[in-house]
Formats: C-alpha cells, structure tokens, sequence
C-alpha cells in the first residue's frame, strides 16, 4: 500500500495457472512503490490459500473469471475502478475483465497472455506434466497451495490438453477491449510464440503498447522485475 491513500486507480493482479499470492513474492510491492497506487492481489478458488474447488474448472473458466472471482473482489473492495494486470492465463481473464467491467476499467496490462492454443503452447504443458512426474516438483508446488496442489496441477494440464479446448481463443473478445493496453511479453517464451502478444495488440480496439522482452521467458516479472516495473510505472504515469 502507499504510504499516503492515493487518488488513482489501483492495480488488481490475476495469478498464472499454478500460481497464488504469494507467488507474485515481492512483485506487487515493487509495483505499488513505482507507480505510487494500491496493488491486490487475490487466491482464486481452488489455489492458494483459497477454499478447495468443488470439481472441475468448467471449459469456460478463462470468460467466466470476470463474473466470478474477479467481480466478487472487486465488490468487497468496492473499487469504482481499477487497472487490471493479468500474468499468463490471468492475463486471457483480465482481457475478458476489461471488457465485463469496461466503464470501471482504466488499463489493461498483460504479460505471457495466451491469446489462442498453439504447438507451443501444448508442447510446454506436455513437457512440464513430465517434469511433474518427479514427486519433489508436487511437492514444492504443495509450499503454496497446501493439499489442493494436485488440484492445482491437474486443473491446468487437464484444461489445456483437452480435445474440446483446442479452439479456445481470445479472437472475439479483444475487439471490445477500450481501454489503453500494456502487452508484455518475453520471446523466449516457453508456452506461447510473440504471436500471442502480436494478436492481443492488433484485435484490442483501444490503444495498445507492445512490449516484447529479448531473452526472456515465461515470467518476465521474475526474471527481469526492474524493467517490467518501469514499463508498468511509464504506461501508467499518464493515467488516472
């Protein structure tokens, strides 16, 4: 939080498919004390520290987010408007954010967003459910969300690799998204090709900042904070 309550929209950020707060780790208090505003950060159901999930994440988790999670934090914070930043498949749910809650939207930020399911995409979550066969990698993955971890594991695997999700994409969605964007995205990426990103900026209506990272992968905020801090705290400076 800033030291002083602030004006300006804050900053709600959306966790990657096996992420949780505190795997953001001290991401959102770089960014707070860059770009001066309030940044929250929030467990999904089923990760985390949330509740268990009751079953299976349905086929349309990625649209249904918005209308799920996201509008009930949004509520309790009681936030009249907001910057949504989305990593990875949160950021496929802050697109789908921004266009739900589009006159409480101010930006859209998102880094390693999948915009549609490709080669690339599927060999990365195949090579990772073979790395996953090692029972240490379960079980650092149970650090952060506690029993649920092979829910956690699951839900993502099982999700990407079905036959009926192969046609999902972000293609009919983008086009209502107005609101100025940030896309962050490394090009080493291990689960999506800078044509996700390319897709995201081009299909956006509203003004949309391309920010590909050279020798980066899957988690820009990790690997390379300081620069994506400043490129958030630059796009944003100009925002209210």
């Amino acid at each position: 939080m800033p030291t002083e309550p602030s004006a300006r929209a804050p900053i709600v950020l959306l966790h990657d498919s096996l992420g949780s707060v505190e795997l953001w780790r001290g991401f959102p208090a770089e960014l707070c004390k860059a770009t001066g505003r309030q940044v929250f950060a929030y467990d999904r159901l089923g990760f985390g520290r949330s509740d268990p999930h009751p079953g299976r994440l349905a086929q349309d988790f990625i649209a249904s987010e918005a209308e799920a999670d996201f509008a009930a934090v949004i509520d309790q914070l009681d936030l009249a408007r907001f910057i949504v930043f989305g990593h990875s498949v949160g950021g496929g749910m802050a697109v789908n954010c921004a266009v739900r809650h589009a006159a409480a939207c101010v930006a859209l930020i998102t880094e390693s967003a999948q915009a549609f399911v490709e080669d690339r995409t599927v060999a990365g979550i195949e090579d990772a459910r073979e790395q996953f066969k090692d029972p240490g990698q379960v079980e650092r993955l149970a650090r952060y969300h506690g029993d649920k971890a092979r829910w956690v594991l699951d839900a993502w695997i099982g999700s990407w690799l079905h036959p009926d999700f192969a046609a999902w994409s972000l293609r009919v969605v983008l086009p209502e998204v107005k609101c100025p964007s940030l896309v962050i995205h490394g090009i080493d990426d291990e689960y999506g090709s800078p044509a996700h990103p390319a897709l995201i900026a081009e299909l956006s209506a509203g003004p949309a900042q391309l920010a590909l990272m050279a020798e980066t992968r899957h988690v820009p905020h990790r690997e390379r904070e300081a620069e994506v801090v400043a490129m958030v705290r630059s796009f944003l400076s100009a925002l209210p």
